[in-house]
């Protein structure tokens, strides 16, 4: 069972505010993930690690753009790199034409490994939306995903 009832049944979750409610969900359903993946996979990745994997995948893009599009601190996104390319995952070439710039791309075990956590959170969201329901998840990512008009 994944746990998905863990916030319903704490009553100290019942007075939290919208944003700390996606917070705990956030953390339960990433937490959920990583582990699901770390349980089956000799290949350790961390959550961070998957969010710039994210990011590159099917691209090439810089590392400068993935810094700028990554809430994480500029150097952390190069030690993260640098793992997953110690990992066999990412491959960081030169850009043509500029000395400067580095781009970042998944090796093949790099897509592998991103096609497959992706089952695994499909069978994720299947497992809520045997819990709470098809329509209720459907109507949740359309929230999560409309204008909120706050940034």
């Amino acid at each position: 069972m994944i746990g998905v009832n863990h916030l319903n049944s704490n009553s100290e979750f019942q007075n939290l505010d919208l944003i700390d409610l996606l917070s705990e969900r956030h953390g339960l359903v990433r937490g959920i993930s990583e582990k699901r993946w770390n349980d089956n996979s000799e290949i350790y990745i961390s959550n961070s690690e998957w969010y710039i994997m994210a990011r590159i995948y099917k691209k090439k893009p810089t590392i400068s753009y993935v810094t700028k599009r990554v809430d994480i601190s500029r150097q952390a996104i190069h030690k993260f790199i640098k793992n997953l390319s110690a990992k066999g995952l990412v491959e960081v070439k030169n850009v043509e034409n500029n000395k400067k710039e580095k781009c970042i791309e998944l090796t093949a075990l790099g897509e592998e490994c991103y096609e497959k956590n992706e089952n695994l959170k499909a069978k994720l969201e299947n497992e809520i939306a045997e819990k709470i329901g098809t329509e209720q998840v459907k109507i949740l990512k359309d929230l999560l995903k409309s204008e909120w008009g706050i940034e």
